[in-house]
């Protein structure tokens, strides 16, 4: 059991560096152009590291490009009282199109974060980490994209999206994450369940 856990890993793992290179390579020259944008149209730097949950709960810094005004608020955005006068002037076209999640490709060469998992909780979000722990989902990487994004995305309350954490954890296959790649394309491009 545990070396076919062992091949399954490696076999992600493999698959996540490869998809994470051939990103990098198309979307690089784009990645450049939005984060010179991002520096020009507010102050403060292109790129906002911010301290997520990892697996086993290690705490790391994931990349986003910034698409709030330096000073916000720490928190989940739905937490914000007026998140929209927060963002920076391309920020809601940056959260709508999905872009500023593009720098996470690194945190997935790194070995910090997978394609497809859970989405990383803020380091404060305790509800939501208690919850995945007691689920054992905290034992997997986070996702650049997940099952729970493609079910619902932002507008899912805490244990629902837990509960489709589990679902993944529990059903994991290269034929799962392909679909949920694939769902997540049609998602970006009609722009659901994007809280902003």
């Amino acid at each position: 059991m545990c070396a076919r856990r062992r091949a399954r890993e490696l076999s992600k793992r493999s698959f996540d560096v490869f998809l994470a290179m051939a990103a990098l390579l198309v979307f690089i020259i784009p990645l450049l152009v939005v984060a010179l944008l991002v520096k020009l149209t507010s102050k403060g730097p292109a790129l906002y590291w911010s301290h997520r949950v990892g697996r086993h709960n290690a705490i790391f810094s994931m990349p986003k490009l910034r698409t709030m005004r330096v000073g916000t608020q720490v928190v989940a955005t739905h937490l914000l009282q007026n998140p929209n006068d927060c963002l920076t002037p391309i920020g809601g076209f940056l959260r709508k199109s999905s872009l500023d999640e593009l720098p996470q490709l690194w945190s997935i060469l790194c070995g910090d974060m997978s394609i497809v998992g859970p989405r990383p909780a803020l380091f404060n979000q305790e509800n939501l980490i208690q919850l995945r722990t007691v689920e054992g989902v905290h034992t997997i990487r986070p996702g650049l994209t997940g099952w729970a994004q493609i079910n619902g995305r932002d507008e899912l309350p805490i244990p629902e999206k837990v509960e489709l954490d589990v679902y993944y954890l529990r059903h994991q296959s290269l034929t799962l994450d392909l679909k949920v790649i694939l769902l997540t394309v049609l998602k970006v491009m009609r722009r659901d369940g994007i809280a902003h």
